[in-house]
């Protein structure tokens, strides 16, 4: 059997590493590459941290509107779908790539796998819920992560082939940060201590493409008495110097502006910070399973879990909920619920595609 596995965007290479080391235990991989991001720090350095096969194809997409994107990973998808002939698409996720991808083998009758069904923030001016409703509703394999996902298909009727298994970022998490601990300098260069600052991402397009709101988010940082170490995203910077809020960054005290930094390296800085902000889904996870408390600089979220218990608060683009937040929240550790699986959902995903498809 052939899977073709397809990835474009940071999330999705760190969930595709446990998850491409048990599908290689039995099934034929090929990798598709649709070069959504590109740099070194998004692209290169995670390949080559996590030990992923590299891409057979590269299909070198690269930035654009959402329209574009889709469209051009769309036509060179089918193309390498049609040579390669798979089995199986596996997506990850909620980007365009994922959405693509799926869109790319449902045309052509291939059978698609979604990591990460079942997701939903209920807000559809994200363009990464509409991505992942759509990748949902034309999936056979739907791997929920969680409870929560699997009654969020089951209620728009979405029964068939839907499997509860966890989430892979605890798979990759907890395979990682092992190793994070013993090769990671990040503390070092950073001339940081553990647990006395606190660390920030900021990538969304509600976010970025928003004058105000990314204005507000920035004068919280800087207004904030903590130590704030920021990795700026390549997008993120380029609007942030087009709307002359880079330099207020640069000159704050308290703010330690750095590029993107690798996996291993994120995960020391998230294992180590007092308090996590972000805008990333992602790193609101990496954060719930790491025990550390989560600021999430958006109104609503699809990991429902973590706010649920207690450890993750929402303050959208607001100044003084960010403020507030960052001086007064502290998570109970009695709250603690470990609703995403036991670090074993790859494994599942691989025996649930073996089993099904014998």
């Amino acid at each position: 059997m052939k899977i073709a596995t397809i990835v474009g965007a940071r999330p999705q290479f760190i969930k595709m590493a446990p998850v491409s080391r048990e599908l290689r235990k039995y099934f034929e991989e090929v990798v598709i590459h649709t070069g959504q991001h590109y740099d070194y720090e998004m692209d290169r350095i995670f390949f080559e941290q996590l030990n992923i096969p590299e891409p057979d194809y590269n299909l070198g997409v690269g930035s654009g509107s959402h329209g574009y994107q889709i469209g051009e990973m769309l036509k060179k998808i089918e193309e390498v779908l049609i040579k390669e002939k798979p089995d199986l698409v596996m997506v990850f996720g909620d980007t365009n790539s994922t959405l693509a991808g799926a869109l790319a083998a449902a045309k052509l009758k291939i059978k698609v796998a979604h990591v990460e069904a079942g997701l939903r923030s209920f807000d559809k001016s994200m363009p990464e819920e509409i991505n992942r409703i759509l990748t949902d509703h034309v999936s056979d394999y739907l791997f929920a992560p969680t409870e929560t996902a699997v009654k969020n298909l089951y209620n728009e009727g979405i029964r068939n082939g839907v499997y509860l298994t966890g989430d892979v970022m605890l798979d990759a998490l907890l395979y990682n940060v092992k190793i994070a601990e013993r090769c990671s300098e990040i503390l070092n260069k950073l001339g940081l201590k553990p647990k006395e600052f606190c660390l920030a991402t900021v990538h969304r397009a509600e976010n970025t493409d928003n004058l105000e709101r990314l204005k507000n988010i920035i004068d919280a940082f800087v207004e904030c008495k903590e130590t704030i170490v920021f990795p700026v995203h390549p997008r993120t910077e380029k609007v942030l110097k087009a709307y002359g809020l880079y330099d207020s960054l640069k000159k704050a005290e308290n703010v330690i502006l750095i590029k993107p930094v690798g996996y291993l390296d994120m995960l020391m800085l998230e294992k180590n910070a007092k308090k996590i902000l972000t805008d990333s889904g992602g790193v609101q996870k990496e954060a719930y399973f790491l025990k550390v408390p989560c600021i999430t600089l958006r109104e609503r979220t699809e990991w429902v879990e973590t706010v649920e218990d207690g450890w993750n608060v929402l303050v959208g683009a607001d100044k003084e909920k960010i403020l507030r937040a960052v001086r007064e929240f502290e998570p109970s550790g009695e709250t603690y619920t470990y609703k995403f699986g036991d670090g074993r959902a790859s494994e599942k995903i691989a025996e649930v595609i073996k089993n099904v498809d014998r």
